[in-house]
Order: C-alpha cells, then structure tokens, then sequence
C-alpha cells in the first residue's frame, strides 16, 4: 500500500497537544495516510499559509481572509471564545477607552486578536513581539498595554498585571456571538476526495481526546508553558468542546461577521466568503 504523507501544522499550545492527541500517538486509525505533524507559533502559520506551504494548518480567522482562495476551512478544530477570548492587559489599572493612541504590544498583525483590537479600538501603535513575550514587553514599559493570548489570558494576574478589555466579552455584548478565534483550514487541491478523509481522521481525533479527556490532558501538559493541571485543564476546556468538533449556525455566522466588519472597518482589504470544506 502507497503511503501519502500528509502534513498537519499546528501551533505548540495545550490545546492544539489536546486536539491532536489521537493523531499524534496513533490511537486511530488513519489508513495509507501518514500525518506529520509541524509546530509553530500561530503567526508563523499564518505566513506558511500564504505560501501554500502546508496541507492542513491552523490558522488565524483574520489570516483566513487573505488564504480563502487557496484553503477552505475545516468543519472541526475551530477555537471559539465564549464570552472570552483575547485580552488587552496594563502595568497599572487603565479603561479600556484610553488604549486609544497608545502602544500596544502584539503577537502579530495577522492575528485574530489584533483584527478583534483593531475593530474594537482602531488608534492604537502596535508593536509586534513574540506572543511570550508580552507580559516581559509591558513590564520593561516598551509598550503602554499587551495584548494576550493563549494561557496568558489565565495567567497574567500572577504577575501584578491588569485587565484593561476582555475582547471576547466586549464581542459578545456587541453580537451576542461566540468570538472566532483561529481554526483548522485544509488545501483546496487535494480534490474532495481526501478532503473529506482528512476531515473525517481530525474529527475522529478531537472526539477520542474528548472522550479520553485525562490521557489526553496529561499528553498536552507538556505543552502547557509552566502551568499547574488544574489551569491548564481549564485553558483545554476553553478553547476545545463541543464547539471545537462541529461550527453551528452561530459559529459560522460570527466567523463571516468578524471579517465582515474586518473589510468594513478597512482592516482586510477585501470582502471574503467563507467557504467550509464539507
């Protein structure tokens, strides 16, 4: 049998570790499939994607809009925030309406989390750094306020911080909508034959990590950047669930509102349709 390699990009997250437990480990079955699993920083794979260069990848929803033509979204692995998601934070106490002129440190323009900023507050000074080393940013003063994301968005009250903007809570008030965050896009040359094999084997593998929720936490600690379990789960919990394994009608619906108002606001410099691959 004629093994075809398939290459599956990621960021090193614990929740990516989760989702992809299953597949990582050989606990399904993938056939004459083998999957090679890249992992990157979410703003290195958004640049990959723009070449083309992987099959499948996560990526940010605000990068999906400048990749529509080549990538079709998947049906499964979407990180949705409810009522939560992205967070603006400060040294000292600050309102959210004085973000307006300041510099903001953030983990890359083509972020969801700079999009959603960008919407919220469009006079800000960004500074691109490293997602990890934002806090670091803020707290040597090279920036006014940070904009958080993955476990950051747990973890900053350790560190003295404050909250200027839950950007996923300021989202739903506005939309009362889950806040798309980054999802899982697949490329369209494939042809639709192995499209839907591939989609079908990553669903299987968010669904066996679901349903074997602690070995498949355990695998993803060591992903986890320092956090105890218990928060660490919470973080798993957050960003993949039910939501994770299928979009419904609200999911699909705010990721084309998000870049909707992305392209009103001149923030994306084209109108996009989302195109899912079924």
């Amino acid at each position: 049998m004629t093994t075809r390699q398939i290459t599956v990009a990621h960021s090193p997250d614990s929740d990516d570790a989760f989702m992809f437990y299953a597949l990582a480990t050989n606990k399904i079955r993938t056939g004459d499939l083998k999957f090679n699993h890249v992992l990157s920083d979410i703003e290195t794979l958004n640049k990959k994607a723009l070449q083309g260069e992987y099959e499948v990848t996560a990526v940010s929803f605000h990068a999906y809009a400048y990749l529509a033509e080549r990538y079709a979204l998947l049906s499964s692995g979407a990180s949705m925030g409810d009522r939560y998601g992205p967070l603006v934070i400060a040294e000292a106490p600050m309102k959210p309406q004085e973000l307006k002129g300041k510099v903001v440190a953030v983990p890359g323009e083509m972020t969801t989390a700079f999009l959603i900023l960008k919407i919220f507050e469009p006079d800000f000074t960004p500074l691109v750094v490293p997602f990890d080393k934002i806090f670091e940013t803020v707290m040597r003063r090279k920036a006014e306020a940070g904009l958080i994301i993955h476990e950051g968005q747990l973890t900053f009250p350790s560190l003295g911080l404050h909250k200027v903007i839950d950007l996923g809570e300021w989202w739903h008030k506005e939309t009362q909508l889950p806040l798309p965050l980054g999802g899982n896009v697949i490329r369209k040359d494939l042809g639709q034959e192995l499209i839907s094999r591939i989609s079908r084997i990553l669903r299987q593998s968010i669904e066996y990590a679901l349903e074997h929720r602690d070995e498949a936490l355990n695998y993803a600690m060591q992903f986890a950047r320092d956090m105890e379990q218990e928060l660490a789960d919470k973080f798993v919990g957050m960003y993949v669930n039910d939501r994770t394994l299928n979009y419904g009608a609200a999911e699909r619906k705010a990721v084309q509102l998000l870049l909707n108002l992305g392209h009103e606001k001149n923030i994306i410099r084209q109108p996009v349709q989302v195109e899912f691959a079924e």
